[in-house]
């Protein structure tokens, strides 16, 4: 919206030092600083207004004791993020451009679902929220608009987008696609509802699924930058779409919204993101591999939100085996996900965030090298 009042200007009236507005790396860097401008600015407002609706968080059985001390902190405060991401992609970013309205698409729908979870749970005290079922439905359908869009009409996002709408590259390797055909659509589903989950695991102490999307929102930046330059992916033999470098001005204000959001969520936490800000943000990180076709990435990319999952489908199906033969349930961990484990193990909160923080940029070094090495 903005970007078209100002490109209108330059090309009306020709104003000295307007054609600056035209340039992606420029208005990025515009949306990751409007972007913190609004978390700063909204932050203390939700923040009031969640607690004088006593909309807080209620304590955790399955979190280790210490939690208990957090329960009443206001929750809902991924409306902070979903305000600091939204606003900046409308006034910044190309509106024309097909990538940048689907992930608006899944970041919005999917922050719905997480709202109505949330409310359900804070505000009608329904403690299970809402029906997992109904949940899971809410993140398949998403899945499926975007599996759906980009198979069959794959024109309507991008000129480039037709070659390889049932494809995706493979890290470490030139010029190698996977063709996934009829079944890239259930695929889509599974790496969006995946990944809006593991975000959602990993929001369990302060700060960290903040800080942690941030991190990846940089890298996903830089990615989607580079993938709508045709001299840059050439250079690094990879895939050129057109409008993907748009993108990156999405994923700039991601990364100013979260560091927005992590100023009121570092600990000792003022607010909670619940799952409003967590469903959002994990679906938003899936949506955005699949459209820049690195879905491959996502493991090395989203190495710690991973391996929390996997932390928690461990112990699960292991306790549920143990029951099953010996009649007694046993756990691998003291407690998942595994940064729970760790605090059971007698390690400071800020401590396993920051070590998680350091892990999560080595990942991101290494998602950044897989285009070089190749």
């Amino acid at each position: 919206m903005l970007y078209y009042l100002l490109d209108y200007i330059n090309r009306v009236l020709h104003p000295p030092g307007f054609g600056i507005f035209k340039y992606i790396s420029f208005r990025a860097g515009a949306a990751a600083v409007t972007a913190l401008i609004i978390a700063f600015w909204l932050g203390p407002k939700v923040i009031r207004l969640l607690k004088k609706h006593q909309i807080g968080e209620a304590a955790k059985v399955e979190a280790p004791k210490t939690h208990l001390s957090k329960a009443g902190t206001p929750t809902m405060g991924g409306l902070i993020i979903l305000g600091a991401i939204l606003i900046p992609a409308l006034l910044w970013a190309d509106l024309r451009n097909g990538y940048v309205w689907l992930i608006i698409f899944v970041t919005a729908a999917l922050g719905a679902v997480g709202f109505l979870d949330d409310y359900l749970k804070v505000v009608k005290k329904k403690r299970k929220g809402l029906i997992e079922e109904y949940k899971l439905a809410g993140q398949i359908i998403v899945g499926l608009i975007v599996g759906g869009v980009i198979y069959f009409f794959p024109h309507w996002i991008d000129v480039d987008l037709w070659k390889l709408k049932s494809s995706t590259t493979m890290p470490f390797f030139k010029n190698m696609e996977l063709d996934f055909g009829i079944l890239y659509i259930p695929m889509v589903i599974f790496i969006i509802t995946a990944t809006s989950n593991a975000v959602n695991l990993t929001d369990g102490l302060d700060g960290l699924a903040a800080g942690l999307v941030g991190i990846v929102g940089i890298t996903l930046a830089v990615i989607t930058y580079i993938s709508g330059r045709a001299d840059l992916s050439q250079y690094l033999t990879i895939p050129f779409l057109r409008g993907n470098a748009e993108l990156s001005i999405y994923c700039a204000a991601l990364v100013g919204a979260s560091l927005g959001f992590l100023w009121f969520n570092a600990y000792p936490a003022q607010v909670f993101m619940g799952d409003t800000g967590s469903l959002a943000l994990g679906g938003a990180i899936g949506a955005l591999c699949v459209l820049m076709k690195k879905e491959l990435l996502l493991p090395t990319l989203g190495g710690v939100f991973l391996v929390e999952t996997i932390s928690v489908i461990i112990q699960r199906s292991y306790f549920k085996y143990t029951k099953r033969k010996y009649g007694e349930g046993k756990r691998i961990f003291k407690m998942a996900p595994l940064h729970h484990h760790f605090e059971m193990l007698g390690w400071p909160e800020p401590k396993i965030v920051t070590r998680f923080y350091i892990i999560a940029i080595l990942m991101m070094i290494l998602s950044l090298a897989t285009f070089k090495v190749r």
